[in-house]
């Protein structure tokens, strides 16, 4: 994955260039020297945001209402304590 760097101005005069770079991977814009934006394909865009489930939608586990499952009962008894 190559990472190319264009300042605003660069950006604004090579829109065409910037998107060609965007396939190979990300491209920094820059803003007075610091990085202000990124642009990428939408293809990695869609990979980075789909990555990310919240904990509701991983344990809701769509599909799996019809998996029959019935673990035996267990019995828990106490012990006597050992205190030597």
């Amino acid at each position: 994955m190559a990472i190319t760097t264009l300042t605003s101005r660069e950006f604004n005069q090579a829109a065409s260039e910037a998107k060609r770079a965007a396939n190979n991977g990300p491209v920094f814009i820059t803003d007075r020297g610091r990085p202000a934006h990124v642009l990428m394909s939408f293809e990695d865009y869609q990979r980075l945001t789909k990555q990310r489930r919240n904990i509701a939608d991983a344990l809701a586990m769509p599909g799996l209402a019809d998996i029959e499952f019935e673990p035996p009962r267990v019995t828990i008894t106490p012990r006597p304590v050992d205190f030597s």
